[in-house]
Parts: C-alpha cells; sequence; structure tokens
C-alpha cells in the first residue's frame, strides 16, 4: 500500500523556521522524483520545491527561492523541506507528491501557519 505522510506543520511567527517531512512507503522511493505543493485557501495549489530521485537537482519558484530547500534520504524514504525566513503568505497547506514514469502520488498534507 502506497503512503505518504506528512508531518512538521505547525504555527509559526514571522521570520521563523519549520522542517516538514515525508515519509514515503509502499513504492520504490529512489526511481520517484519528489516535489513539495502548497496550496491556501480560495488559492490553486502551487508547487514549492522539486528533487529529482537522486537528490542531484533541485528546482524551486522565485517565491521561496533561498528561503526553502528541499533534500531527501533515499535510505529512509523520506523528503525534506526546510522552510526559513517564513512570512505570512507561506501561509497553506503543504503537500508532498511523488511522480514516477507511470505513477504519482499524493500526502494527505500538513498545515502550516506563519502568524504572529
Amino acid at each position: 500500500q502506497v503512503q505518504l505522510v506528512e508531518s512538521g506543520g505547525g504555527l509559526v511567527q514571522p521570520g521563523g523556521s519549520l522542517r516538514l517531512s515525508c515519509a514515503a512507503s509502499g513504492f520504490s522511493f529512489s526511481n520517484y522524483h519528489m516535489s513539495w505543493y502548497r496550496q491556501a485557501p480560495g488559492k490553486e495549489r502551487e508547487l514549492v520545491a522539486f528533487i529529482t530521485g537522486a537528490g542531484d537537482i533541485t528546482n524551486y519558484p522565485d517565491s521561496v527561492k533561498g528561503r526553502f530547500r528541499i533534500s531527501r534520504d533515499n535510505a529512509k524514504n523520506t523528503v525534506y523541506l526546510q522552510m526559513n525566513t517564513l512570512k505570512p503568505e507561506d501561509t497553506a497547506v503543504y503537500y508532498c507528491k511523488a511522480r514516477g514514469q507511470l505513477s504519482e502520488y499524493w500526502g494527505q498534507g500538513t498545515q502550516v501557519t506563519v502568524s504572529s
């Protein structure tokens, strides 16, 4: 059974940091590119970070570049999102996604709220 389980969300003050984790099971993790997306209320889901299966290539939109960092540990079947210098506009539900050649999986999401 395929599972992607996000954790690490919560309430943080502006300027603070959070580290999200996404634990994967049920598929060959290292063969899948991994991404983090977020969706704020009333907005479309947007990509915030991408990493290849080998972890050698990452990509970020301008809105988070320099503040967010994606990484993965293929031995632990886990992908991470380090988020620094958080802003109120980063408030959203954050999802991880696994994309392989023939299949795609999503986690259930974890809430991140940036507020004073």
